[in-house]
């Protein structure tokens, strides 16, 4: 098996004090997962469970309160300038900066980067055209749907070439039509340019379709169950197998430590 490129080991994350809403209280305790180069991992969980607190040790952005936390062997919370152009991250709000085109938009980190202005328009180009944005490029975000300007913001986290893309339910906001073309298309993406993903969603179908491993998160942040969807093969097992993620997520079924993996 291949060296893990994200690592969390024993990892717990408790709130001080200083944040109020949960002081004392542990968003993540005891949070133990790898993920290997190449896969695209889907963590799916309620509300409050403790995904956005997992995906914000591992994009740096917290530290752990006990336990280690490696991405390519670094810790990316000491180490978080080092990740710039290494992590790219797709959140749920497309975040485009209103005052640039779309192409201005997808350049902007190869911008920060210092890669010469026709370079960098170029790679833009090419990702928008992608992500069947031709003839969009010199729009401005308020004239783009919202699906559209989606694509944009997934266009700029491919474009600075990152070994690791992180999605925090980029595509909720969207209807299921839109939703489910972009899944479609963000897969067959990570999977042609050989990334590593890790997938925020609340959705059981949405993960589904995009993981080829789901992890189950229950409160505060530990992985009751563990499933592989190559093994369902067809619909009855894709449905039974719905059940099973969907029984575990509301505490209907609890799984053992002998049951964790599908």
């Amino acid at each position: 098996m291949s060296e893990p490129i994200i690592s969390f080991r024993q990892v717990s994350k408790c709130f001080t004090g200083k944040d109020a809403r949960a002081a004392g209280q542990f968003a993540v305790k005891d949070l133990s997962f790898d993920v290997t180069a190449g896969e695209l991992v889907a963590v799916v969980g309620k509300t409050g469970c403790g995904k956005s607190t997992m995906f914000n040790l591992l994009a740096g952005l917290l530290a752990p309160t006990s336990g280690e936390v490696r991405v390519e062997g670094r810790d990316p919370f000491r180490d978080f300038a080092w990740f710039r152009g290494r992590i790219a991250v797709v959140f749920q709000g497309d975040r485009l900066m209103p005052w640039r085109s779309a192409v201005r938009n997808v350049a902007y980190g190869l911008e920060l980067h210092g890669k010469p202005k026709s370079e960098r328009l170029d790679v833009a180009r090419d990702w928008l055209h992608r992500l069947g944005l031709q003839g969009h490029e010199n729009d401005y975000p308020h004239a783009l749907s919202g699906g559209m300007r989606q694509r944009v913001s997934i266009a700029r986290a491919f474009a600075v070439n990152p070994d690791i893309l992180l999605c925090d339910e980029p595509f909720s906001a969207l209807d299921e039509l839109t939703s489910e073309g972009l899944r479609r298309e963000f897969v067959k993406l990570v999977r042609e340019n050989n990334k590593t993903s890790i997938f925020i969603t609340h959705s059981i179908n949405e993960a589904l379709q995009l993981g080829s491993r789901i992890l189950v998160f229950r409160p505060p942040a530990y992985i009751a169950l563990e499933v592989h969807t190559a093994q369902a093969t067809n619909d009855d097992e894709r449905a039974q197998l719905k059940q099973s993620i969907l029984a575990v997520m509301t505490g209907e079924a609890a799984a053992t430590d002998g049951e964790q993996r599908a």
